[in-house]
């Protein structure tokens, strides 16, 4: 039996069920390459309500997910929502056994923790419902007619953020939520770029997503804070 590596905490964010970028098996088998106390779902974890979508890969993430949180070893599995699956809180906060957080907090070795999506602090989409909406649908119909690797794809996206400077914003405004909520470190997706940024009275990280080659995820253990890549 392969010995599988210790972490206190890990994190994952914008694995988008049901995308054809989605790279849910790559996800799943970093999951189970570890042992840990807590798994967070960092928001956006399913791409929209249209369960027909979701292909062999991303059914059998969800029912791991799933068997962590019915599991005897204590793990603790929690689901901070994004804005992509924001409307199936209640549907699969049962059908994964676990309750929605808008965002959560925990304490590990006396330091405050907080993990919260990020879309929050997107103002671009928060003031553009319907353009935001019509842009889905428009990088919908590019995955279906796109190569197999998703080059297009997962190229549009890349080049929106960084046109919004969506980064930079989302990690300032995190960071002074908390400040706010006094925690010292605090985590984000959302924005589906891996970074790592010191403030003044905190630490913000963003987990990246599992659209994009290489993809990202975050692990925790004592006073050791990682972004891993996977390619």
């Amino acid at each position: 039996m392969i010995q599988k590596e210790f972490v206190d905490t890990l994190i994952v964010s914008d694995i988008h069920l049901g995308s054809r970028v989605s790279r849910a098996k790559e996800a799943l088998t970093t999951l189970k390459k570890y042992s840990f106390n807590r798994l967070i779902l960092l928001g956006d974890i399913f791409d929209d309500l249209n369960f027909e979508r979701l292909n062999e890969d991303h059914w059998a993430f969800i029912s791991h997910v799933r068997g962590l949180s019915e599991s005897d070893n204590k793990i603790e599995v929690v689901w901070v929502i994004g804005n992509h699956d924001e409307l199936l809180m209640k549907v699969m906060s049962h059908l994964m056994n676990m309750e929605a957080h808008r965002f959560y907090e925990w304490e590990y070795l006396g330091k405050k923790y907080l993990a919260i999506h990020g879309h929050q602090f997107d103002r671009f989409l928060s003031e553009n419902i319907i353009l935001s909406a019509i842009a889905s649908s428009l990088y919908f119909f590019i995955q279906r007619i796109d190569t197999k690797k998703q080059r297009i794809s997962r190229f549009i996206k890349r080049m929106s953020k960084s046109w919004l400077r969506l980064s930079e914003k989302i990690a300032k405004s995190a960071s002074l939520f908390a400040t706010f909520r006094k925690a010292q470190y605090v985590f984000c997706g959302h924005t589906h770029k891996a970074m790592q940024k010191e403030f003044k009275k905190n630490m913000y990280f963003n987990s990246g997503c599992w659209t994009d080659i290489p993809s990202n995820y975050i692990t925790i253990l004592e006073d050791k804070i990682i972004t891993h890549d996977v390619t």
